[in-house]
């Protein structure tokens, strides 16, 4: 759950520092007050697009921070990478400056706004405003639905089967439209595989090659400059070996009697024993250089196909290896291409594969579908909308990336009235009414620890607006529940309330937030009950709604 949340030169607010309880709690305030500057806010912290509009005017950045109480499971996967923080306890922070930069923290540790994103998903559920809208778009119904049946994860996997198997049929129809050019082109890139192929060169050969061909060139200078310097060691008419020893003969006795001399004794007894080992080394390396001039013709020979391949090709020598390659898999598609009956299989068991599983997904649907318009119509009862009922209906449909259904919400207007597609005969009130209760059954569904409505309420009063206050209310007793909202019948129920308010200050307008005790709630939703002058009839009024809620 959210514990605290602060801000620092954010739009219109300099400074605030809330603190935030369980159950169910209110932002109320004057209309551009900024209640939904807050909430925005937080959104921040948690992920949402960053712009230099959020930085208070003459401000060199605005500065977020959000904690929670850490969900379960959250902990341990934070720490998997590295943002572990104190136990129980997610810190979010985020920092946008002037020009528009953003950085994003967890935990004090600088994080990736995606990672932050995913962080938020776990923690807050937003329902906006507007999010009712959505409603009226076939693709949010859907998705509601698969949301609803816990199908989203199989729909998505169903989208990619669906492009292997349109992916295949292109394929098809490509090979059997264009027979004729691909078979000039399938006989041209055999020839010019097998070309590059008869060269038999590998990454790192010409190299080898060209190393080799050095060595087999100059094999009898090398095998006379290793003797030579062998000799010159160890066995010529003054070899090195032998000065060297009458040097140390002769510095051997003169270091016992200054000892100054011995380190230069023990550098060239060091110097003899490495002597002895060239010596050694360079008499192995003459006796493995062999005279072949049958090999160094071969590579001679070798060397030549390359270069006279390479011109032909108008390739660099170190590039053959990659275009052969280019070349061998474009020829093994053409062949796969070439193969109709083939092609008509694999496109055959891509389309069973599709069929298998978007009729498994259509079957959780329906089963899915009775239990959503159940629900819905159940809550709409309870919203003041009594004889209405929302059906969500299930057509065929051609086969496409979310499966073989159409899926269209209606709603009856009364018992024994046919159901009309929402976006036909809902009104605004009508609307929001019904994407509360989507919202609601949603958020019982939901693991996520805090909700928060934007003014989701939106559109209705009266009799209506308590029960909403009274189903946000419940909600609240396992979780905890925000909400902005203008209608005093919901404010009365909340367990905690918050007042924004706006101020003109010599720096501009502020908005500050203050936390209501119960008289000054007394206060609150008396203004909001009666407007600009508040009566004792209208304080009155607003003592009994808060005593029925308690």
């Amino acid at each position: 759950m959210l514990l605290s949340l602060r801000l620092r030169d954010f739009v219109i607010v300099d400074a605030a520092d809330l603190e935030f309880g369980e159950g169910f709690t209110v932002l109320t305030g004057e209309t551009g007050a900024g209640k939904s500057i807050l909430l925005d806010a937080l959104g921040l912290a948690l992920g949402a697009r960053a712009d230099a509009s959020v930085v208070r005017e003459h401000c060199p950045r605005a500065d977020i921070s959000a904690s929670f109480r850490s969900p379960e499971g959250l902990d341990p996967w934070l720490a998997e990478r590295a943002l572990g923080g104190d136990p129980g306890i997610v810190m979010l922070r985020r920092i946008v400056e002037s020009d528009g930069r953003s950085r994003a923290l967890i935990n004090g540790q600088p994080a990736t706004v995606s990672l932050m994103r995913e962080v938020g998903e776990r923690l807050v559920d937003i329902h906006g405003q507007h999010s009712a809208q959505s409603l009226l778009r076939q693709g949010a119904q859907r998705a509601l639905l698969d949301a609803s049946a816990g199908i989203t994860a199989e729909v998505m996997a169903l989208a990619d089967l669906f492009t292997q198997w349109q992916t295949l049929e292109h394929e098809l129809a490509a090979a059997q439209a264009g027979g004729r050019e691909q078979a000039l082109e399938r006989d041209r890139l055999q020839w010019q595989v097998s070309e590059l192929a008869a060269l038999g060169l590998k990454p790192g050969d010409w190299a080898s090659l060209n190393e080799e061909q050095r060595r087999l060139s100059h094999a009898a200078s090398l095998i006379e400059g290793a003797q030579g310097a062998a000799e010159a060691l160890t066995d010529g008419e003054m070899p090195v070996s032998a000065q060297l020893s009458e040097l140390l003969a002769r510095l051997r006795p003169l270091a016992q009697v200054d000892g100054r001399l011995r380190e230069s004794v023990e550098l060239l007894d060091s110097a003899l024993i490495q002597v002895d080992e060239a010596a050694s080394t360079l008499a192995s390396y003459a006796s493995r250089i062999e005279l072949d001039p049958g090999r160094l013709a071969e590579i001679e020979q070798q060397i030549s196909a390359i270069f006279s391949t390479s011109r032909k090709f108008r390739l660099a020598v170190d590039d053959i290896p990659a275009e052969l390659e280019a070349l061998a898999a474009r020829l093994a598609e053409l062949e796969r291409a070439q193969d109709i009956e083939g092609l008509q299989q694999r496109v055959a068991a891509a389309r069973a594969v599709f069929d298998k599983a978007a009729r498994k997904i259509s079957a959780a649907r329906a089963k899915a579908a009775d239990q959503l318009s159940a629900g819905i119509s159940a809550l709409l009862r309870e919203l003041g909308m009594s004889g209405s009922s929302l059906h969500v209906a299930l057509e065929p449909a051609a086969p496409g990336p979310a499966g073989i259904d159409s899926v269209e919400f209606r709603i009856a207007g009364h018992a024994g009235s046919a159901p009309r597609p929402l976006a036909k005969v809902a009104s605004g009130g009508e609307l929001s009414r019904i994407g509360l209760a989507i919202a609601v059954l949603a958020a019982r569904a939901n693991p996520v620890p805090t909700l928060i409505f934007d003014e989701a309420d939106a559109g209705v009063g009266g009799a209506v607006a308590e029960v909403i206050g009274a189903l946000m209310r419940r909600l609240g007793k396992d979780r905890q529940v925000l909400c902005v909202t203008h209608l005093p019948q919901v404010a009365a129920q909340a367990h905690q309330q918050l007042k924004v308010i706006r101020e003109i200050a010599q720096q501009g307008a502020l908005s500050r937030v203050q936390a209501l005790a119960r008289n000054e709630r007394v206060e609150e939703i008396a203004r909001m009950l009666g407007g600009v002058e508040i009566t004792a009839t209208t304080r009155k009024h607003a003592r009994e709604m808060l005593a029925q809620a308690g």
